[in-house]
């Protein structure tokens, strides 16, 4: 996982700051095309901002605008200043985002690559599982969500045998 310490994350500051505080407020609040705009906006006059970026992103997921939102999230992966945290969501975000786009090969990189920086994330991996159901991959997609549900306790004593079956699938007794 990429460590990053809160003193060394960039974060917007006076009034960017405060538009930043009031964008993500009226989206929580379900103001979204006016958080929407504020934060276009926003992004506009601080470009290379990653944290204004992310949530910029974010709004046009919530509000079912995923075209949008792709420049978005990939602004705020090429940028510094996103806490580890946010790191993680604009991963997540921008896959799943590229995932519902149709664009299934570029989904399965850009989680590959989350995975680099947040090896084992139980969300980066079920999204992964969807882009590989999506690639025709199936059995790989099974297989994953089948060693994430025994990692945890979901499937309790059974743990052992789905462990096995994420990786024999396809046997069967004769």
């Amino acid at each position: 996982m990429r460590e990053r310490d809160s003193a060394s994350v960039a974060r917007p500051s006076g009034d960017a700051a405060a538009q930043l505080a009031r964008g993500v407020r009226l989206r929580e609040e379900g103001s979204r095309e006016e958080a929407r705009e504020l934060l276009v906006a926003l992004a506009a006059r601080h470009p290379d901002d990653a944290e204004i970026a992310y949530q910029t992103a974010w709004v046009h997921d919530a509000l079912g605008l995923e075209a949008e939102a792709v420049a978005y999230y990939e602004r705020a992966l090429a940028g510094d200043g996103l806490s580890a945290e946010h790191r993680l969501g604009a991963y997540t975000g921008l896959g799943s985002t590229l995932r519902v786009l149709g664009r299934f090969g570029e989904a399965l990189a850009l989680f590959e690559r989350g995975l680099g920086e947040f090896p084992g994330d139980p969300g980066l991996r079920t999204f992964t599982a969807m882009a590989l159901y999506n690639e025709g991959r199936a059995r790989e997609a099974v297989a994953g969500l089948l060693k994430l549900l025994a990692e945890s306790d979901v499937v309790g004593r059974y743990r052992p045998a789905v462990e096995y079956y994420a990786d024999n699938l396809d046997e069967t007794v004769a």
